[in-house]
């Protein structure tokens, strides 16, 4: 029987606790601080760059298909990512600010894996002087060693160029999940839930991933010994949940005035539950 909504919080709460659940954040964690949608203001970007209006840029192709042109224009990603670090790092926005950051850190995930290019994770950990390992690349799969938290830039750092997942080139291969750090992924989640937070419910990322993780278990014919994962919605959603569940993913929502109240609200309730 699938608990009720606060039967899952303390189900989750210690699953936290206990060390057996991995965090997903994407851009709506990002979003909280009160920055802009970092899709459209990137593909704006590249628009103005290379010569077009944004409304023209964007009828021509996907976000990856406009990256990649942006790429070949440009030899290269190295000034986009100079503007990601003066766009999404501005000087008026500090990360204690955000609650959810802090209790993200609070929380105590030993994996945390982001989609996010932008370093407010690092910086919040930094901020509350919480040691971690961050992994963006092959190389950095050394240091994962000892028992502090890794957060996993699972698309790339701002800081890395060649780490970067964003153009269709480096997007086609990374839906062959058979780079180092999707290795890295399948292996962790073999004995580990996920909690994805900040995600919309239609991006296409992250319901491949969902896809592809569930074929994992199911190719290995384990899926009634698969650990419970779940997805943060800031609304209910009969349809999407029940798409999720069968992918082994149970939907948690909190209704509130605001996405980011919403998440708010969701992780104070399981910091409190898990003590």
């Amino acid at each position: 029987m699938t608990p009720e909504p606060k039967g899952r919080i303390v189900t989750l709460a210690r699953a936290i606790r206990e060390g057996r659940i991995i965090r997903f954040v994407g851009a709506g964690v990002s979003m909280n601080l009160g920055l802009p949608s970092s899709w459209d203001a990137l593909i704006e970007k590249c628009a103005e760059e290379v010569g077009f209006g944004c409304e023209q840029y964007v009828q021509m192709g996907d976000v990856y298909a406009l990256a990649e042109y942006y790429r070949i224009q440009k030899g290269g990603i190295s000034g986009l990512l100079q503007w990601m670090h003066s766009h999404w790092h501005p000087d008026d926005v500090s990360v204690e600010h955000s609650e959810v950051h802090r209790l993200i850190c609070e929380l105590d995930f030993p994996l945390i894996y982001t989609t996010n290019y932008d370093t407010w994770l690092e910086r919040a950990f930094d901020h509350y002087s919480k040691p971690y390992i961050k992994i963006s690349s092959a190389s950095d799969l050394l240091k994962a060693v000892g028992h502090s938290p890794q957060i996993i830039k699972f698309h790339g750092d701002i800081d890395d160029e060649e780490s970067i997942v964003l153009g269709e080139t480096s997007y086609f291969q990374r839906l062959e999940f058979e780079s180092p750090l999707d290795i890295k992924l399948r292996a962790d989640t073999l004995s580990r839930g996920v909690l994805f937070i900040g995600y919309g419910l239609s991006d296409i990322n992250l319901r491949y991933m969902f896809f592809k993780l569930s074929q994992l278990w199911k190719n290995h014919h384990a899926t009634d010994h698969r650990p419970a994962s779940y997805i943060f919605s800031p609304q209910p959603n009969a349809v999407q949940a029940a798409i999720f569940n069968q992918w082994g993913i149970e939907m948690i929502a909190r209704e509130a005035a605001t996405p980011s109240i919403a998440l708010e609200t969701f992780l104070t309730e399981l910091l409190e539950a898990a003590g």
